[in-house]
């Protein structure tokens, strides 16, 4: 740790991990209730559990990237944030408003909007509050001693991300034109601005964790950017099939739905690549390990399994099924979770000082994560091509298909198990390093 505002991010981490640990619990609550034991029907209905879910995955993610620049934006600017009351005071009111999402599911406070659920009038808090992370980061900018093409490319993906959630909070009165500029948030964020961050992020990573000069790893990321904005944008259209559009969204969205996987392959080459081109041994083995794993995951889960199922002619039958869940665990699991666990992974020993990086649970946690996520993947996609074909070829009814796949979702709890035990030795990890404090303070490079 470098500057005394990159402790901010700690506290960030923190609820990140707690979010994520909570996600866990109502994916269990689903898994459970696919196999017949629905116990808690009465309390958490498998609609408000999926509603939780997903909305959990989001809030955590975005509280992950948020902690993620609040730690790189100082190193890369040479400088402290420009307000760290403000930054606790916007991590304290992104909880709230996040808190009172989630208990409003509960008592069926929400719109019937998938993956947009939060209701309306929390719409304008979560905007109150990213003009408020925006405006310290581009403050902090402004004044910056210098800025490096890897900061830009992250600011750039999160105030992108914050403009896009700004389609979804627009009241329309036809479903087509709703669903329309729905997907401008839900595609655009995950295929679209995310990716830069992930971007940003991973050259950081790089830079850190390789030796490789800088200006190497970012020629490669103005690659990877302008592949992200030319597949992710248009490939959008793989979306619009089924919602009334214009035909012309089968031709732009199958042709470059098959080109997205190239921005995931190009991430994927980019890590290997400067991991190898690297001329240091970082001690930090875990962080390194989540770092490459992260671009070969996304370029699997993102990328190849995205393709798999996004052509018109395969989506005609997988839209809307398991198939979808397949690519959507594998997918987010690959190109942000891992990211954000990366990113966790190296700041956290220079947060705490305390450098104990290559230890047995922090190997374990990566291999039984992603052997679970994988079981999972594989599960969902088993059960995915059962469904297609019982209820879009044969026709039969949905909820005797539901029944037949029951013993995929049996082996997919058994898969979640391990990958919880992964992520439980991982946040374990996480609290065994103790808080931040001003001794980890080392002097600029």
């Amino acid at each position: 740790m470098k500057y005394k505002s990159q402790k901010v991010a700690y506290w960030f981490f923190a609820l990140c991990m707690l979010l994520f640990a909570l996600q866990l619990v109502y994916g269990f609550v689903m898994g459970f209730a696919r196999i017949g034991m629905d116990g808690l029907h009465e309390v958490v209905p498998f609609n408000t559990a999926r509603a939780v879910h997903t909305n959990l995955l989001v809030l955590w993610l975005l509280t992950g990237f948020m902690g993620a620049a609040y730690y790189i934006i100082p190193e890369e600017s040479k400088r402290e944030l420009i307000s760290v009351k403000l930054a606790y005071v916007q991590l304290i009111s992104l909880a709230l408003v996040g808190v009172a999402a989630l208990v409003g599911f509960h008592f069926n406070i929400w719109e019937g909007r998938k993956f947009l659920e939060i209701p309306r009038e929390l719409d304008y808090l979560v905007v109150v509050n990213v003009l408020l992370f925006l405006g310290l980061i581009l403050g902090t900018l402004y004044k910056a001693k210098q800025r490096t093409t890897t900061s830009l490319v992250l600011t750039m993906g999160l105030v992108f991300a914050a403009l896009l959630y700004l389609p979804g909070m627009i009241w329309f009165d036809s479903q087509v034109t709703d669903s329309f500029f729905r997907w401008w948030v839900v595609h655009l964020w995950v295929e679209g601005v995310w990716e830069l961050i992930m971007g940003g992020i991973l050259s950081f990573l790089l830079i850190k964790l390789t030796g490789v000069d800088r200006e190497v790893i970012e020629k490669w990321l103005y690659v990877i950017v302008g592949l992200t904005f030319l597949s992710g944008i248009l490939g959008t259209g793989h979306h619009y099939y089924y919602i009334g559009v214009n035909k012309i969204w089968l031709i732009v969205g199958g042709i470059f739905s098959a080109l997205e996987p190239l921005a995931f392959l190009a991430m994927a080459l980019f890590a290997v690549y400067m991991y190898r081109k690297g001329e240091k041994s970082h001690p930090n083995k875990i962080a390194l390990f989540w770092t490459i794993g992260a671009s070969i995951v996304s370029f699997v889960g993102a990328g190849l399994l995205g393709f798999a199922h996004t052509l018109p002619q395969t989506n005609l039958y997988t839209h809307g099924t398991l198939v979808t869940a397949m690519h959507g665990h594998y997918a987010f699991w690959g190109a942000y979770a891992m990211i954000v666990l990366a990113i966790i992974s190296y700041a956290l020993p220079n947060l705490t000082g305390r450098k104990h990086y290559d230890n047995k649970n922090g190997h374990l946690a990566f291999w039984l994560a992603n052997i679970g996520m994988l079981g999972m993947t594989v599960a969902f996609g088993v059960a995915g091509v059962i469904q297609v074909y019982m209820e879009r070829r044969l026709k039969m009814e949905f909820m005797e298909v539901q029944n037949e796949t029951k013993v995929h979702f049996v082996v997919l709890i058994l898969c979640a198990t391990i990958f919880t035990i992964g992520i439980g030795l991982y946040i374990y990890e996480f609290i065994k390093y103790g808080r931040p404090n001003d001794e980890a303070l080392v002097k600029e490079d």
